[in-house]
């Protein structure tokens, strides 16, 4: 029944556009029947500058997706990220009316609706709203206050903001290159999800996702997220650096890095030369190998050093917060030669690079475990995820209505749970309302 069940997740890169389609066989794990990328020439940094082209390069990777697996797609799981977008941290308390009542779901979203009344700056709005750990009267650090007493329910938050032009920019690209948005995420979760396990997340870990435009971070501690945020860099800074350096053509730049690149400058000595052609009859460009990663060393450490400040600014110092787990490294950037030693050279923590191979089945294309691909991975998780849930509720709905009469109270009960939708799905069909209205 759930083979024919199939997911979509699209990657909205700085570098690259994807749309990877798949579903779960029989063992849950995600077997890929389609994948499809472009060039992604419209997006700076994360955001969408240019909608006309954005759209082309959707549509171009969404065809080639259609064409390799033969399904027609309609609706996306995309994926948001940007310089725009910040977390914060927020703790607010309800004092209930019946405190002889157990704690319920209606009171937890009661608390969460009371976070998204806090005032944003001025064109921002809140994405994620993850609650941390709750306190109940006067006792804290309880993770879930469901079927607890109490008068006071209060909580720690960890809210993401980001600009609503700029996620409703995505949501019309979406729209006009003629899908549908079934939900949108946060990117650095949606690679969380791909590339780490549940042991990493308790133990406390860094994911740093280094994407062609932006870096993103997630940190994880006693299977929490802590900490989200989007550095402006990635590895398109360090080939426009060696563009600079080494006067060459972008493509050059990009190849170079590529072929030759390496994030740490010792290893090569100065005799290794790469002659890259000239331009229309100009004579070739010699380029020594130490001078390339000279310039790579001093980019990459400046990405890491701001990485490492929010790490530290999290709290990674401190007994109770440490990252036991360390760092995993993930995304195109991840790639780089030698990125793990300087990681672990700068930070003084351990260091491994995430692959999303863990949940896609054994056959599966090596393309497709490439650190590349891990918010895409990701993405379609979430919209495979979010289909269960769906069926659940479905057969919930199918079993209530053959159940008998007597039992009415507490199918009530059941069908309520279902209903509620949490805030970043009214948020989601807000925002295709918005897309609608403005056809």
């Amino acid at each position: 029944m759930e083979n024919n069940k199939i997911a979509i997740g699209l990657d909205i890169g700085t570098t690259k556009i994807a749309a990877m389609i798949g579903r779960k066989n029989e063992y849950g794990k995600i077997e890929v029947i389609g994948i499809g990328k472009a060039k992604s020439l419209g997006v700076k940094r994360g955001v969408v500058s240019n909608i006309t082209q954005t759209i082309q390069s959707i549509q171009q990777a969404v065809e080639e997706a259609e064409s390799i697996s033969g399904e027609k797609i309609e609706n996306v799981v995309v994926g948001i990220a940007g310089q725009h977008i910040r977390s914060l941290h927020h703790s607010d308390y309800i004092t209930r009316n019946n405190a002889d009542e157990v704690i319920d779901e209606v009171d937890i979203e009661n608390l969460v609706n009371q976070v998204h009344k806090l005032v944003m700056l001025p064109g921002e709005e809140i994405i994620h709203v993850l609650p941390q750990e709750y306190k109940v009267d006067s006792q804290a650090d309880i993770k879930e206050p469901i079927g607890m007493y109490g008068g006071r329910l209060e909580a720690n938050f960890h809210v993401v903001v980001g600009q609503v032009s700029s996620i409703r920019n995505i949501g019309r690209c979406v729209k006009s290159a003629g899908l549908g948005l079934s939900d949108i995420t946060l990117e650095p979760l949606a690679s969380a999800a791909a590339v780490l396990s549940q042991e990493e997340k308790e133990a406390g870990v860094a994911l740093i996702d280094i994407g062609g435009g932006t870096t993103d971070l997630a940190i994880f501690k006693d299977g929490i997220i802590r900490h989200t945020a989007v550095i402006p860099f990635g590895g398109n800074v360090i080939t426009d650096d060696i563009k600079e350096g080494c006067s060459i053509i972008e493509k050059q730049a990009e190849l170079l890095k590529i072929k030759f690149g390496s994030a740490w400058p010792g290893e090569n000595k100065e005799t290794e030369i790469v002659s890259i052609p000239g331009l229309r009859g100009r004579e070739p460009k010699e380029i020594t190998l130490k001078n390339l990663s000279k310039i790579i060393h001093a980019r990459v450490q400046e990405i890491i050093e701001q990485v490492y400040l929010e790490i530290k600014n999290y709290g990674h110092e401190t007994a109770k917060g440490k990252l036991i787990a360390g760092i995993v490294l993930t995304g195109g950037g991840a790639q780089l030669k030698h990125l793990r030693q300087l990681v672990e050279y700068i930070t003084g923590m351990d260091a491994r690079i995430g692959y999303p191979n863990e949940h896609l089945a054994g056959d599966s294309d090596e393309i497709l475990s490439s650190p590349a691909f891990a918010t895409t991975v990701g993405l379609l998780m979430e919209g495979l995820d979010k289909q269960c849930i769906e069926e659940k509720i479905e057969e919930e709905f199918i079993d209530d209505s053959k159940s008998v009469e007597v039992e009415e109270e507490p199918i009530v009960v059941e069908k309520s749970k279902p209903k509620k939708k949490s805030f970043f799905e009214k948020f989601v069909e807000g925002l295709k309302d918005f897309l609608d209205n403005a056809e």
